[in-house]
């Protein structure tokens, strides 16, 4: 069965544009106004961002909304995409952040940073790469055009995993003893990003059906809700940038950070995206596993930086970059994907 195209219109079609908008918009924003910054800032919940967490569920709601039970079904159907990302997640994915870590901030930009920095920032960068996402990617995937029965099991999974398996990766990658799950982070995101909008998609698709018809379904309300979802990422730039963007033309020692998260993200996306063409997966179950590989939990990250090492911490300052150097980078690389779509299996037949 053919792929059915998610259009959005010009919100879609000219994204990039859009993106860089409003990180642009965001940053002066934050310079103009940074009491307003200060204010956004400290309204926060369990290290949880709240008027984040309203735009991720503005953006994630809709996706929900068109994802149907069945789709689901045969994501758990399914082992070899689920055990790819997990593999890309647990047994990759932390060890290359722990090596790029090494390689930029000690090698490279070594002479440029006290010991105490360096410490800092790759503690930040390792609690990063430990952490796999588990809701920007339901956005990256469905612009990517994956299978989104599949994101949505293993953004499951993953909240899960990281209960079991965060803390003794964390532990041996950074030496450190004591490191805790941030409980109440994992949960109340889930709760926000997954449950929730899960739930309200869920009676919102049954009963638009039951009421309209699957034809007005989605002739009607699913263009609608993809420019929601877009409109809606739009917006979280503006704010994240708003309030955290100023860190990026204050301080040089971001570049050196952003670089070793950057090369991770394209490292780890190309592995697992590779490996799904070796096992020749579908590009709609590739193509969630290569974006959740990429993707860090960032909330998960600064909660456990900020226990640790403090909120002033060179630490937490690598994991609030971590954040501002995704999202852009996964854009990119959903432009990428798309392009290479046609190259997989079932679009060659």
């Amino acid at each position: 069965m053919p792929e059915k195209e998610r259009k959005l219109g010009i919100w879609g079609k000219y994204l990039t544009l859009w993106v860089a908008l409003c990180i642009g918009a965001g940053i002066g924003l934050g310079r103009l106004f940074p009491e307003l910054s200060d204010m956004l800032a400290k309204l926060e919940v369990a290290h949880i961002s709240i008027p984040i967490a309203i735009l991720l569920f503005a953006m994630i709601y809709p996706i929900m909304v068109q994802i149907s039970w069945e789709e689901i079904r045969k994501a758990l159907r399914s082992p070899k995409p689920i055990g790819l990302t997990l593999f890309a997640n647990w047994a990759i994915k932390p060890f290359t952040m722990a090596f790029f870590a090494w390689v930029f901030l000690s090698l490279v930009f070594g002479k440029s940073l006290t010991p105490e920095q360096i410490g800092q920032y790759r503690a930040g960068m390792i609690l990063l790469g430990v952490a796999p996402c588990t809701a920007m990617v339901l956005v990256w995937s469905y612009l990517a055009r994956g299978n989104m029965g599949h994101i949505l099991v293993m953004t499951a999974i993953n909240s899960l995993s990281m209960v079991v398996l965060y803390a003794p990766l964390a532990v041996l990658l950074l030496g450190i003893s004591g490191i805790t799950v941030p409980w109440e982070t994992i949960a109340l995101s889930v709760t926000i990003y997954i449950v929730t909008p899960l739930i309200a998609g869920y009676f919102t698709r049954r009963e638009t059906i039951r009421r309209k018809g699957l034809e007005w379904f989605e002739t009607k309300l699913e263009p609608s809700l993809g420019k929601v979802s877009i409109v809606a990422l739009l917006i979280t730039l503006v704010v994240l940038f708003m309030y955290q963007g100023h860190v990026i033309v204050e301080l040089p020692a971001i570049g050196m950070i952003t670089l070793g998260i950057l090369v991770n993200i394209l490292v780890v996306f190309g592995i697992t995206y590779l490996a799904a063409r070796i096992m020749k997966l579908r590009y709609g179950d590739a193509i969630p596993a290569a974006i959740i590989a990429g993707s860090n939990h960032f909330e998960v990250a600064i909660a456990v930086a900020t226990t640790l090492f403090g909120v002033t911490s060179g630490a937490a300052l690598a994991t609030v970059v971590g954040v501002l150097t995704e999202v852009p980078i996964m854009l990119f690389l959903v432009r990428i994907s798309l392009l290479t779509r046609k190259t997989f299996p079932e679009h060659l037949q």
